[in-house]
């Protein structure tokens, strides 16, 4: 049991808040690529990655493994994003930290996405049963590919309009 949870209910809102994340985490970067805030999204895709995170934690752990480092990973890497966010509202190098970090977070999702998918799917698991095959390292290297350019993009492109009483004070 956790949180009152049978291990499997558990693992299936675990698995759903990851879900959540991703799919979310997508249109947030579609809203960075377009210069649109998407504060509800945006609220959204930082909730569900947090708690992807922190309900990683609480299966039963007898040693570290390399999920417990990503989920460490994951949770530093999130904690610039919110602060870039929500403390400091997107101003002037902020915007930068905030793209790259909720990227690097999106990033970390679709990463272990990937490595459940070679563990679970039965036809993916046949061409890289250990995931040290060519099929899942090229699996790996897109995905980053694909995050380098986006989280590229999205940088170059993302812009916050400041308030007028910033803009004076500058």
């Amino acid at each position: 049991m956790i949180l009152g949870m049978s291990t499997s209910t558990f693992t299936l809102v675990h698995v759903l808040l990851s879900l959540a994340g991703i799919g979310t985490g997508f249109i947030v970067v579609f809203g960075l690529l377009s210069r649109k805030r998407l504060d509800g999204w945006t609220a959204i895709f930082l909730a569900t990655t947090v708690l992807t995170s922190v309900t990683g934690f609480l299966f039963p752990i007898t040693h570290i493994t390399p999920g417990i480092i990503l989920g460490i990973l994951s949770l530093l890497v999130l904690t610039p994003t919110l602060l870039a966010r929500y403390v400091y509202h997107l101003h002037r190098g902020w915007r930068s930290t905030y793209v790259i970090s909720a990227m690097v977070a999106l990033y970390f999702n679709c990463f272990v996405a990937i490595v459940q998918a070679f563990r679970k799917v039965p036809a993916l698991k046949a061409i890289a049963p250990t995931q040290t095959e060519p099929p899942f390292a090229v699996a790996q290297l897109a995905l980053l590919a694909l995050f380098v350019v986006l989280g590229t993009l999205a940088v170059k492109k993302f812009r916050v309009e400041e308030p007028l009483v910033a803009r004076a004070r500058a």
